[in-house]
């Protein structure tokens, strides 16, 4: 049967909701892609150099991005301190009411905010949806809790917060994060990110601007802007999320600086299957695993098994990745209506065709090392439209026993791939489970919960699951990493706060600092 797009969620209608919900984000334009500002010096502003950003769901151009030199960024970052400053002295009570107003603003336009993650990021609807939900019910939370967290006596930080986050939670890490930042008495700055999410940010930005929130969004290379973004002696606080690579240039920035950081960046989240019999309950856990095709720093793309449990283990597995459902988020058969759901997907395409051959390249050079492909999907017969570019759709892909010189042994693979690794001795188990030098989750299924906290003690995760996966979590729940995921203050809950703050002349933050880590209870 020949798909169509759903009415009411093509492209060109979608960007028109944006721009008459939110023009003074936007270019005036009489060509076919329209422009996105940037939000500086407090007004935003038709600078930088336009840039195409493209779809991954079929390869289209969606708008231009203007990238900015370091001499505006600069610029702007001056005049967020002076924004800063007005705002860290502004009453609790105004600043909870103007965070409030923005979130009713934002609500109002939680579809379309969601509907614009589908076409930047390709997030199945579902969870795109999800993705706003949670920065919004997190951020009332916090807009609850703020004078608790606030009430010995802490202080915003000397200057506004800068924010690199990557692009696969625009709204509930970067949005959310900032808006707590802003309830702590902080300007802040965001970077967009150049790979997906600059309209969704630019209409929440834009809302959150007209509530007299201080807020900063600029688009640029993180090589141009990082000296500015990251070093520059105005900015109070450095908060990065993406890969070990970026991360490591940022904490290398910061080696010489006390300023303020929270660096997250991957780690290898493992699985580990020791003495375990309850396969439906497991099943259950990784069939969720595969949601948004495990681009997300806390997906488990690893399995440690004990060697007399592997044909159980694969008995459950094989089926659960292949009931796995992918395709284009918005394709519906000609008999969908206005009101009916849209397709329940599991995942879309990966955030580029780039990085889409790349994870291609990963699975065949392991097997050409001697991986055993268990299970590889194929494109064919996914829900697309006819004749769509499908370059950045991955199908999942099973490995059995990944060579130790392969990338996907090591590194989280960002995708559909999940790799197996057997094992004889609990030593093998822990050794294997932490592969990657530290991790922010792992897991372990064990019939014995008393042995599954006895092994947990070893493993160089922030959060470990006993029968169950672990997460970012919400609200009052702490989120780091362990060894080379994470440097700096831990963040979530009270720790957010607490991160962005300034307490009495002892106060000890929980993190990785270069002489302590600290940690919380988990």
């Amino acid at each position: 049967m020949a798909l169509r797009l759903a009415d009411g969620t093509a492209w060109q209608e979608t960007l028109a909701r944006a721009t008459a919900a939110t023009p003074e984000a936007f270019d005036p334009t009489t060509s076919d892609v329209v422009t996105l500002r940037n939000l500086v010096m407090g007004a935003w502003q038709p600078v930088g150099t336009p840039t195409p950003v493209r779809t991954p769901i079929d390869n289209t151009v969606l708008v231009n991005l203007s990238r900015l030199g370091p001499e505006t960024a600069r610029a702007a970052v001056a005049f967020a301190l002076d924004e800063h400053r007005e705002w860290a002295d502004t009453p609790l009570v105004q600043r909870k009411a103007r965070v409030t107003e923005a979130l009713a603003e934002l609500t109002a336009h939680r579809d379309l905010l969601a509907l614009l993650l589908v076409w930047e990021i390709g997030k199945p609807w579902r969870l795109a949806c999800a993705d706003v939900d949670r920065a919004l019910d997190g951020v009332h939370w916090y807009v609850d809790e703020i004078g608790r967290m606030l009430a010995d006596g802490r202080e915003p930080l000397a200057g506004p917060v800068s924010n690199i986050a990557s692009w696969n939670y625009p709204m509930s890490v970067l949005v959310h994060a900032e808006l707590v930042q802003l309830l702590a008495g902080n300007a802040v700055i965001a970077k967009t990110p150049s790979q997906g999410g600059a309209v969704c940010l630019t209409v929440a930005h834009a809302l959150m601007r007209r509530a007299g929130l201080p807020a900063t969004l600029l688009s640029g290379g993180g090589e141009e802007l990082s000296e500015v973004l990251v070093r520059a002696p105005e900015i109070g606080a450095v908060a990065f999320v993406g890969g070990r690579s970026n991360g490591g240039k940022v904490a290398a920035a910061l080696l010489d600086s006390d300023k303020r950081h929270f660096i997250e960046q991957e780690g290898l989240n493992a699985w580990g299957i020791w003495e375990f019999s309850q396969w439906d309950m497991l099943a259950r856990h990784l069939k969720k695993g595969f949601e948004y095709g495990k681009q997300r720093c806390t997906a488990y793309p690893r399995f440690v098994v004990q060697r007399e449990l592997v044909d159980g283990f694969l008995d459950m597995y094989l089926p659960v990745v292949r009931s796995v459902r992918f395709g284009h988020p918005l394709a519906v058969g000609d008999d969908w209506a206005d009101g009916d759901s849209l397709p329940e997907l599991d995942f879309g395409p990966l955030i580029s065709a780039g990085k889409a051959d790349e994870l291609r390249r990963k699975v065949d050079e392991a097997v050409r090392g001697g991986a055993i492909p268990l299970y590889r999907g194929r494109l064919d017969g996914a829900p697309f439209l006819d004749g769509q570019d499908t370059s950045a759709y991955v199908a999942p892909a099973v490995l059995l026993a990944p060579p130790g010189r392969s990338r996907l042994m090591h590194a989280e693979p960002f995708g559909p791939v999940d790799t197996i690794v057997v094992v004889d001795t609990k030593d093998e188990l822990l050794a294997a489970m932490n592969a990657s030098n530290g991790a922010l989750v792992a897991s372990l299924a064990c019939d014995d919960e008393d042995e599954a906290a006895k092994l947990a003690v070893d493993l160089q995760a922030f959060k470990v699951g006993i029968n169950k996966p672990r997460s970012r979590g919400d609200r009052d729940e702490p989120f780091g990493g362990r060894g080379a995921s994470w440097k700096g203050a831990f963040v979530g809950g009270d720790l957010l706060v607490h991160a962005v703050t300034q307490g009495g002349p002892d106060q000890r933050l929980y993190g990785n600092f270069p002489d302590y880590n600290s940690y919380p209870a988990t």
